[in-house]
């Protein structure tokens, strides 16, 4: 049977796959980096490459958490201290779950409006699709300031993670 997707779910699912395959380009170049790029403190948001690859499976597991409705108070990168390769396999696990569970989401499951507190503890409510947007765009945000960051530690071939590229690909 022929399934109809709306657009919303389209673009979600691309959004998904985008970000997959851009974490996947992200995270195969800090792998191939020596501890000493990884660790070197740099002027950004976060002060390495290490705590920003951090701070990118932070963010997805964090709205995993509230989407599914996850009471956690704990980030997963608290007390973490594995390899830059263990830490981006998690990543990649969150980012793949992501896409799994949109492929599968209704409409209905992408409209509900949901209820959440933020680290702040305040507490909104919106729609899983604005919450999906959101983080989409929170991690293309934080791969350019990697993109950056990579280039300071010495990085002369900086994987291309652009949207446009990944559309090209397919």
């Amino acid at each position: 049977m022929f399934e109809r997707r709306s657009i919303m779910k389209k673009i979600l699912l691309q959004y998904a796959a985008y970000n997959v395959w851009a974490n996947q380009r992200m995270t195969d170049c800090v792998s191939n980096l020596t501890d000493e790029q990884i660790n070197q403190e740099i002027v950004s948001s976060f002060s390495s490459i290490y705590k920003t690859v951090l701070h990118l499976w932070d963010a997805e597991t964090i709205w995993w958490n509230r989407v599914k409705l996850i009471e956690s108070k704990q980030w997963p990168s608290l007390g973490f201290e594995g390899s830059i390769i263990e830490l981006s396999n998690n990543l990649l696990h969150q980012s793949k779950q992501w896409k799994e569970w949109i492929d599968l989401a209704t409409d209905a499951t992408l409209e509900h409006e949901f209820i959440y507190r933020n680290s702040k503890r305040d507490q909104f409510k919106q729609p899983v699709f604005e919450a999906l947007q959101h983080l989409f765009n929170h991690q293309t945000y934080h791969r350019g300031q990697l993109v950056t960051m990579l280039r300071q530690v010495g990085v002369k071939k900086v994987p291309n993670t652009d949207m446009i590229a990944f559309s090209r690909k397919k």
